[in-house]
């Protein structure tokens, strides 16, 4: 197989033949630059959604609204509120939760520091939240216990903020902005870790802690909503039943009533987009495999019509001794060889051509394509692919070689 003079027989052979050579191999390379393109581009576009899941994937969020069916002598259309004693109520009968934060928030407030303001979006969380929305904190802190418990007006403001609010170089924490009239302490600067549009919209948000946003606007001991992960072994489906069914019993709202409980599960709508990424690999995978089967079959035509011109040829060397072996091997590996040259240059070309992509993708910010690659699995499976591709491809004329007989090869014109 390694033989140097085979070699140098194959490169002559290939050589006189250079634009067929090409032509031939084109089929083939175009099959793997699409494999390349379109696994490399459905993996920019599978990151791209996937950054956009700010929150765990195995998030679950719960809320209220306005009930659909009456209950228990309380009339439809009724609106169910949370509060902190449901809170306390769900961490007391779901031991299942790991993480917990009711949330509220109060929209753009206008904020000021120093002759300089800005309207910026004020929310109440708790500590926890930064375990289910992680967040790169840049400076400082942030909300921790004693802020919950003492009600501090504290504030962990967002790149914007800090910005706008104060000048290049300043250090934000430990100073002061106002808020609604009242002064907060800056206890830390965070980064968001979305993309694009969300990124800007994190990047405007203050946090406080909720107890103190029910204090300064006279929430009393309202929540919005809250948010939460389950401990690790627990499905967020069976802990978002039994949190609905915890709510429904305390705020007596029917058991089949969608409205007045609502809640929405991450992990739900991450497999639904990993179902759809798998479909279009699956495309993908598929069409690259349709081009490159009819790249095999033209590379397999053509190798069948050099070893008819070559029919003179082969019948001298079979004439000489040469063994049916060797015919295969000699025709097989100009096969192969053919095939693994054109895959490798469209396997080269796919790479550079994603590469090119993902600069331009994440320097632009496109935010549902981010970072496109191609995957060492894409680039292995590839080669492999080449390698069952040429042999296939070569072993049909190889045999065919091989089954010639000396005598009618000599006479062949």
């Amino acid at each position: 197989m390694f033989d140097l003079d085979k070699w140098q027989e194959i490169f002559h052979t290939l050589g006189k033949k250079r634009l067929r050579a090409i032509l031939t191999g084109f089929g083939v390379f175009w099959g793997i630059y699409m494999l390349v393109i379109l696994l490399g581009s459905g993996s920019g576009l599978e990151n791209g959604v996937s950054s956009m899941f700010s929150f765990s994937k195995n998030s679950v969020f719960l809320w209220t609204n306005r009930t659909t069916m009456p209950y228990k002598g309380y009339k439809s259309n009724r609106y169910v509120n949370l509060t902190t004693e449901d809170m306390e109520a769900i961490v007391k009968l779901s031991p299942e939760i790991e993480y917990l934060s009711p949330r509220i928030g109060r929209g753009t407030q206008i904020m000021n520091r120093k002759g300089k303001s800005g309207g910026f979006n004020l929310q109440g969380d708790f500590p926890d939240l930064i375990k289910i929305a992680p967040m790169e904190i840049l400076e400082g802190r942030f909300i921790n216990e004693i802020d919950i418990k003492e009600s501090r007006k504290v504030a962990f403001i967002g790149t914007r903020v800090r910005d706008v609010l104060f000048e290049e170089g300043e250090d934000p924490v430990g100073d002061y902005i106002e808020i609604s009239g009242l002064f907060f302490k800056v206890i830390g600067v965070f980064e968001s870790m979305a993309r694009g549009e969300d990124a800007r919209r994190d990047a405007q948000r203050v946090y406080i802690p909720t107890p103190t946003m029910q204090r300064v606007f006279n929430m009393g001991n309202n929540i919005g909503w809250m948010a939460m992960t389950p401990k690790p072994g627990v499905s967020p489906y069976d802990l978002e039943d039994k949190v609905r069914g915890i709510l429904g019993r305390r705020k007596s709202v029917h058991p089949d009533d969608e409205g007045g409980i609502r809640s929405n599960n991450l992990q739900k709508e991450f497999a639904e987009f990993q179902n759809m990424f798998a479909g279009i690999r699956g495309f993908s995978w598929f069409v690259a495999c349709m081009a490159i089967i009819a790249g095999m079959v033209g590379l397999a035509n053509i190798m069948m019509i050099t070893v008819k011109e070559r029919t003179r040829e082969l019948g001298i060397r079979k004439a000489l001794g040469a063994t049916p072996w060797s015919i295969v091997s000699m025709i097989i590996s100009e096969t192969m060889f053919l095939c693994l040259v054109s895959g490798y240059l469209g396997m080269i070309l796919g790479i550079f051509s994603i590469n090119g992509m993902a600069m331009i993708a994440n320097g632009a910010e496109i935010q549902y394509f981010y970072n496109p690659e191609v995957k060492l699995s894409v680039i292995t499976t590839s080669m492999v692919l080449l390698v069952i591709t040429g042999f296939i491809a070569g072993l049909a004329p190889a045999l065919k070689a091989a089954r010639l007989k000396p005598t009618y090869a000599l006479s062949d014109e």
